[in-house]
């Protein structure tokens, strides 16, 4: 897929169809590869963490999962994307790997977490091959944990893991992992709760109006009111400076 560098990030670009394409393709192939969901924050962590940045770089998709960076790619490049927000990519891949006979597996989240996601898929998907559901423990991995994790993933036969740890985590272990397990992973961050149902997703048109944010923060002002405050206003500075150096820039040229 085409991308766009945008600031830390490089954004593949393409109709919402064509991710799910091509992850199903990865997926079909068991090629060992994987897929960041890039929101605001993502793009702020990954310009003050360069390890951070560098699993970013190194992903075969990063997607525009939050509205303001499919909005910044029309204001900036003149780029028409469509917003591919990892709480639609998670049904319509379970659904997508049900009707293709694809196995899928559940990493990350609490043992709670996974019980319930199971029980939700197999209400669900009754046809859905689900290879199993692993929750590691909330530290750092050893190196023979990781193999072990690898291990187990791979023997599982899983062709799609479902990363749940969060960012940045989700993201360095999949570049961790690539190489190691034969599938195609996928960072869903906070996209398990709300399809299970233990968080609720903002109205439609709160999405349209890239408020989504607002919502969470009004679902978890504890967590989030610092995350929110920090990264939105930085990158609302980073957005103007980028615009008036492509002005500049085109001006001069």
């Amino acid at each position: 897929m085409r991308r766009q560098k945008h600031l830390s990030l490089k954004i593949s670009l393409g109709p919402y169809s064509a991710f799910i394409d091509r992850i199903i393709e990865l997926a079909e192939v068991r090629q060992s590869s994987y897929v960041c969901v890039a929101n605001v924050h993502m793009l702020i962590e990954a310009k003050n963490d360069k390890s951070f940045r560098k699993a970013l770089i190194a992903a075969d998709v990063v997607t525009p999962d939050g509205m303001p960076l499919a909005k910044a790619l029309k204001l900036l490049y003149g780029i028409d994307q469509d917003r591919v927000a990892g709480m639609d990519l998670l049904p319509d891949l379970l659904a997508k790997a049900e009707k293709e006979a694809l196995s899928v597996f559940f990493y990350g989240g609490s043992q709670a977490m996974l019980d319930k996601a199971v029980k939700y898929t197999e209400e669900r998907y009754p046809q859905l091959n689900l290879a199993g559901a692993y929750s590691p423990p909330f530290r750092p991995l050893s190196e023979e944990e990781m193999k072990e994790v690898a291990h187990v993933i791979t023997t599982s036969g899983a062709q799609i893991v479902f990363v749940v740890l969060g960012c940045p985590k989700q993201e360095k272990w999949m570049y961790q992992m690539k190489g190691k397990i034969p599938a195609v992973m996928i960072g869903i961050g906070g996209a398990l709760p709300v399809l299970i149902g233990d968080q609720k997703r903002a109205p439609q048109w709160m999405q349209k109006y890239s408020l989504e944010w607002s919502y969470r923060l009004m679902q978890e002002p504890r967590r989030l009111f610092k995350r929110y405050l920090v990264t939105n206003s930085s990158y609302l500075v980073l957005l103007f400076g980028q615009k008036v150096k492509l002005m500049f820039l085109k001006k001069k040229g």
